[in-house]
């Protein structure tokens, strides 16, 4: 299957920051991760993959390595797709017209 490209806009909440931010600044390379409140973390980034659910299950298991209690909602946009996640879960697919 051919890779595509995905942009990422997500919240990513947690138990521990400190063991969190390090991943986080890993996997996004160079898209931004901005601390929002006192456990919570909202990133942008695009990055590549053959789909969205394989995308976001493989930031969340990453994410999960370093702190158990992550919860990651993310929404990954690739040409006129956009799937919302809650954790590993799809709640949403649209399509632009």
């Amino acid at each position: 299957m051919a890779k595509k490209r995905f942009s990422l806009v997500a919240s990513v909440s947690t138990d521990d920051p400190e063991a969190i931010r390090p991943v986080l600044e890993r996997l996004v390379g160079k898209g931004s991760v901005t601390k929002v409140g006192e456990s919570e973390f909202r990133i942008e980034t695009e990055l590549e993959g053959e789909d969205g659910k394989e995308l976001n299950r493989s930031l969340l298991s990453e994410l999960r390595r370093a702190e158990k209690k992550t919860r990651l909602r993310a929404e990954w946009t690739s040409g006129d797709t956009t799937e919302r996640f809650f954790d590993y879960v799809l709640k949403k697919r649209t399509r632009k017209p």
